[in-house]
C-alpha cells in the first residue's frame, strides 16, 4: 500500500530529515507540528502544519495540537468500511497512511538530579501516545514508526505483516513509557505496594535447566550494569540456560575484587578463586584449588585475558564452557576462538551495579530485596577470643568472606592469603560443609582461615575445622551459644572474629 500522507512529530529528531526527504521524494504529503515542522522546513522539505490541516490552532503551550478528529479519524478509519469512508468524506477527514512519532523524554528528564515535579509533568506526552496507539490499532492500513533506528529499513509499500510488527513495537514502547510514569508516581507518592517489572526477550534458548524444559532469556532494558545480560558474545554457540545462571554467579563474584582475580564456577558455586599481583598468577592459583571440579567450568577474570593464560589452559588440558573477561589480548582471543565449543564473552569495563534490587521468583509471586553490595572492612571485625588474628589472617578472612557471599548456604570457605583452599557448599548442616571442604582441600587446608556464612549453633563445625588445620575463623556471631563457642575456641588456642553480617545465599 503506497504512502500518500504522513504525520511526523518527533522529540528525537535524529535521522528525521533524511527520512522525511525519502517520503517527500516518493510523493507523500507531510503533516507536522511545532519544532519538527520547523526543522523539516529549514531543510527545504514541504510541510503542512497540523493546525492548518485541522483548522484548529495549537493551544496551551502545545499541550493540545494533534488531539483532533481530523487527525485520529484519518488514522482510525477502516479503509474497507464504506460507512467509515462516507463519514470521513462528509467531515473532510483525509486518510493518514503513516505516523512517525517518538515521545517526550520523560525517562531522561526524571533521571536528572534535582528535577522539579513541574518539569517531569510537562514531559509526559499525551498526543504522541494517542497517535501511536491509533495508528498501531489500525495497522491493517496505517504504518507506525516509533524508532529512528528503523528509518533506513522502512519499506514505503510495506505489507500488512510488516505493519503488524511495527505496531507490536509501538505498543511495547507506549507500555514501557506508561510504566516509567507509573513508577515515578509510585515513588513520589510513596506507594511501594505494587511493583511492575518490564523485561524484553533476548532470545529463545535450546532448553531450560534440563532438555525437556522450554526456556527463553529476557532482559531489563533499563539495565546498564556490568553483568551477564549485557556481556557481548565474541565466539561460540548460544549460551545455555545453565551457562547464563553460572555465568551470572561467576561475574558477580569476580566484581567483588579490585586486585587481579580469577574465579571458576561449577553448578552455581565457586570451585576455585584467587587474587594475586598479576592476573596470570591468580588464574593459576584459582584453577589449582580444585582442578577436578573445574572440568566444564565457567571462568571469569577482572583483567585482560592473556596469551599466558591460554598457555596454561593448554598445558592443563582444561575443558571450559565459558570464559569472561573485560578484554582479550589479540593473540589470546585468536587462540581461544580455535576452541569450537568455547563461548567467549566480552564484559567491557567492570563497574559497580546501578540497580539496587534483587528479584527471586517463587510460584505465583516474586521476592524483592536490596542487593548486598556492602564491602566488609577490617574495622567491622570484632575479635572475640583471647588470641587475636594476625594482619595477614585478617586479610585472608576478608577475602574468604567475599567468596563465601557467593557460595550456596550452608557455606564455609577456607583460604590462605588471597587464594581459596577449600569450599563447602549447600549442605543442610554446617558441619557437613566443613567435612566436604576438608575432603576437597586435603593438606592445602592446613594453615588456612575459615569464613562461615552464618553463626555456629554448636562447637562441632569449629572443632572439625581446627582438626583440619584451620588457624582462625570469621563468622557473623549471633547464636545463643556464642559464649560456649568462644570459650571452646580459647581452649583450642585459635583466634575468632565476629563480622556482624550473615551471608546466606539460597
Amino acid at each position: 500500500m503506497a504512502i500518500q500522507r504522513v504525520l511526523i512529530s518527533v522529540s528525537d529528531k535524529s535521522g528525521i530529515v533524511d527520512f522525511a526527504q525519502k517520503l517527500a521524494d516518493a510523493g507523500a504529503e507531510i503533516l507536522s507540528t511545532g519544532g519538527t515542522a520547523r526543522v523539516l522546513k529549514e531543510a527545504g522539505i514541504e510541510v503542512v502544519d497540523v493546525s492548518d490541516y485541522t483548522g484548529f490552532p495549537e493551544m496551551m503551550n502545545g499541550r493540545v495540537k494533534t488531539l483532533h478528529p481530523k487527525v485520529h479519524g484519518g488514522l482510525l478509519a477502516l479503509r474497507d468500511n464504506p460507512e467509515h469512508m462516507k463519514e470521513a468524506e462528509e467531515n473532510d477527514v483525509k486518510m493518514i497512511d503513516m505516523v512517525v512519532v517518538n515521545l517526550y523524554p520523560f525517562e531522561e528528564t526524571i533521571a536528572k538530579e534535582g528535577v522539579e515535579e513541574a518539569e517531569a509533568i510537562e514531559n509526559i506526552d499525551i498526543g504522541g501516545p494517542s497517535m501511536i496507539r491509533s495508528a498501531a490499532k489500525n495497522f491493517r492500513f496505517v504504518t507506525v514508526v516509533v524508532d529512528p533506528a528503523d528509518y533506513d529499513s522502512i519499506d514505503l509499500e510495506m505489507d500488512e505483516a510488516g505493519r503488524k510488527k511495527l505496531a507490536r513495537k509501538a505498543f511495547t514502547m507506549t507500555s514501557r513509557y506508561d510504566l516509567a510514569i507509573d513508577n515515578y508516581f509510585r515513588e513520589v507518592c510513596d506507594e511501594p505496594e505494587l511493583m511492575n517489572l518490564h523485561y524484553e526477550k533476548v532470545s529463545s534458548l535450546r532448553y531450560g535447566e534440563n532438555p525437556h524444559q522450554k526456556a527463553a532469556f529476557f532482559r531489563n532494558p533499563d539495565n546498564e550494569d556490568s553483568n551477564i545480560t549485557n556481556a557481548k558474545v565474541l565466539h561460540g554457540k548460544q549460551l545455555s540456560f545453565n551457562n547464563i545462571v553460572d555465568g551470572n554467579s561467576a561475574l558477580e563474584l569476580v566484581k567483588e575484587f579490585k586486585d587481579p582475580t580469577a574465579v571458576f564456577i561449577k553448578h552455581n558455586n565457586p570451585c576455585g578463586a584467587a587474587s594475586a599481583d598479576t592476573i596470570e598468577e591468580a588464574f593459576r592459583e584459582g584453577h589449582g584449588v580444585d582442578p577436578m571440579s573445574a572440568f566444564g567450568c565457567i571462568i571469569a577474570v577482572n583483567r585482560e585475558f592473556t596469551d599466558e593464560m591460554v598457555d596454561y589452559m593448554k598445558e592443563q588440558k582444561m575443558f571450559v564452557e565459558v570464559v569472561m573477561a573485560p578484554s582479550y589480548s589479540e593473540g589470546a582471543l585468536k587462540r581461544l576462538m580455535t576452541r569450537k565449543n568455547l563461548r567467549i564473552l566480552d564484559l567491557g569495563a567492570l563497574k559497580r551495579d546501578l540497580m539496587s534490587t534483587d528479584v527471586k521468583k517463587v510460584a505465583g509471586g516474586i521476592l524483592i530485596q536490596t542487593k548486598d553490595t556492602y564491602e566488609l572492612k577490617p574495622e567491622d571485625l570484632k575479635v572475640v577470643t583471647k588470641k587475636a588474628p594476625s594482619d595477614e589472617e585478617i586479610q585472608s578472612m576478608l577475602f574468604a568472606t567475599q567468596v563465601c557471599k557467593h557460595v550456596m548456604s550452608n557455606a564455609v570457605v577456607m583460604a590462605k592469603g588471597r587464594t581459596v583452599t577449600a569450599v563447602g557448599a549447600g549442605q543442610m548442616s554446617r558441619l557437613d560443609s566443613v567435612y566436604i571442604a576438608g575432603k576437597k582441600g586435603g593438606d592445602r587446608v592446613k594453615g588456612s582461615v575459615m569464613a562461615s556464612d552464618a553463626f555456629f549453633p554448636f562447637t562441632d563445625a569449629m572443632e572439625a575445622a581446627i582438626e583440619l588445620g584451620v588457624t582462625a575463623i570469621i563468622q557473623p556471631g549471633g547464636s545463643i551459644r556464642d559464649e560456649e563457642v568462644i570459650a571452646r575456641a580459647d581452649e583450642l588456642g585459635i583466634s575468632m572474629v565476629f563480622s556482624g553480617r550473615r551471608y546466606f545465599r539460597h
